[in-house]
């Protein structure tokens, strides 16, 4: 049987990442989303191991010492990682696993997972961004700075990532075929 790919989707808060991931689970049946653990307790409708693995700080820590985690970071004082098992185990069994990981965390993946796909999503401009932020109503303006401030730290950084593709998201249905062609042809090699 044929391994799966690992497919690292990276971009900055508002550049479409997440509907453009959505897009490609519905259109490719073997793709799987990966499921990060986190030390930070569940929301409302959230179920251990479908939209997270709820960790205690001890439990998480332990996966770090044993190398269980393909990469972590601690945002806010929660934990967040990927967990190894999940992703060996998915792509032995020749699916393909979608991440979605800010351009730090994807240098980390690499020195785990050289060979993964990486696809890094960008919006048409900086000032675009800003408008797709803002146009969302759900953020109070200091956390649409924080999103900026990080959103020009991450282009930033981008620039230096293992990126195979960069698409730039400034029409979704345009983007969305690119994507998915992208993945038609990366995916059947």
């Amino acid at each position: 049987m044929k391994k799966g790919r690992l497919v690292v989707f990276s971009a900055p808060s508002g550049a479409g990442k997440s509907s453009l991931i959505a897009a490609a689970m519905e259109a490719i049946p073997n793709l799987r989303y990966s499921v990060s653990a986190t030390t930070r307790s569940p929301r409302a409708r959230e179920v251990d191991g479908v939209h997270y693995f709820f960790l205690t700080r001890e439990g998480f820590e332990a996966m770090i010492a044993s190398g269980e985690l393909a990469e972590w970071n601690e945002v806010h004082g929660n934990l967040y990682g990927t967990p190894r098992p999940f992703l060996d185990q998915t792509t032995a069994r020749g699916e393909h696993v979608a991440l979605d990981l800010d351009v730090f965390g994807k240098r980390r993946f690499d020195q785990v997972y050289p060979d993964n796909l990486g696809i890094l999503i960008l919006p048409p401009s900086f000032e675009e961004l800003e408008r797709r932020l803002r146009g969302r109503g759900t953020d109070p303006e200091d956390v649409i700075q924080v999103r900026l401030r990080n959103a020009r730290a991450e282009l930033a950084a981008a620039q230096m990532g293992n990126f195979r593709h960069r698409l730039v998201n400034d029409d979704f249905e345009r983007a969305r075929k690119e994507l998915l062609d992208i993945l038609g042809a990366e995916l059947a090699s």
